[in-house]
């Protein structure tokens, strides 16, 4: 057995059009998989799927969906199942998170929206493979949460709320559905370097700031967070149920 070998699966990637998720998408396509590449926009989605097509012909498929509106993200996992026969990966990256400032000061639309789409778009997507994934007895859902989960902010406060509520979405359905070998974990990043989070770096001071304090001094790229993706949706993790594995560099200690 390749311990890190996805060949023959299927991965659904929201958000993947860039950052964090694109990375994921590509390094399971070099580690064998098929990839769905999503997002709310079908050119960003296309571009990426043609570069992962022309690495690996056939790999991948472009789906636009909006993870505010539950009909597109059945028509994403659908897609899915039609081109490609299944779901065996499904990993939850995208977010959104439009308040920066007190939690005192956020507004009630904007509360829901994070809530809506940093969570219960994760619990919908995840219904909708978990059956499939329930008959194989294989299958591995993916939550991409944050270090905000684990503490406190005086700006981005709701967002971390609703990446704790991510770890505890993961550590629940891996209580449902381990029994059945369908296996749910959260990876935790720290600060990355993507347009997401491009806020908390772009600033030569501030970025500064951060690397004086941070263990390894420096600031994370998409690409250290894909190691983690392929490893849960990997046979090395076979065991790994209902965890968060923190990638921050050391962040957090």
């Amino acid at each position: 057995m390749q311990l890190f070998d996805l060949s023959g699966k299927v991965a659904v990637i929201t958000g993947s059009s860039r950052g964090i998720g694109k990375a994921i998408a590509e390094a399971m396509a070099d580690h064998g998989a098929k990839v769905v590449i999503s997002s709310r926009n079908q050119d960003a989605c296309d571009a990426v799927a043609a570069e992962i097509n022309a690495k690996h012909p056939g790999a991948a498929l472009a789906v636009a969906a909006s993870l505010s509106r539950k009909e597109e993200l059945e028509g994403l996992i659908a897609k899915a199942r039609d081109t490609f026969g299944k779901v065996d990966i499904m990993v939850c990256n995208a977010a959104s998170n439009p308040h920066y400032g007190s939690l005192k000061t956020i507004s009630d639309d904007a509360f829901r929206k994070i809530m809506d789409n940093n969570v219960l778009a994760n619990h919908w997507l995840s219904q909708l493979v978990a059956d499939e994934m329930i008959e194989r007895k294989d299958g591995a859902i993916i939550i991409i949460s944050s270090i905000g989960g684990l503490r406190g902010s005086t700006t981005i406060g709701a967002y971390n709320v609703s990446k704790a509520a991510d770890m505890q979405l993961a550590r629940n359905l891996a209580v449902e559905l381990g029994q059945h070998n369908v296996r749910i974990n959260c990876i935790a990043p720290g600060l990355i370097r993507t347009d997401f989070a491009k806020a908390l770096w772009d600033n030569p001071e501030a970025e500064r700031r951060f690397n004086a304090s941070h263990p390894m001094r420096r600031i994370g790229e998409a690409e250290e967070i894909a190691g983690a993706a392929v490893f849960l949706a990997s046979p090395a993790a076979s065991y790994v149920n209902g965890q968060t594995i923190v990638v921050d560099g050391g962040s957090t200690i």
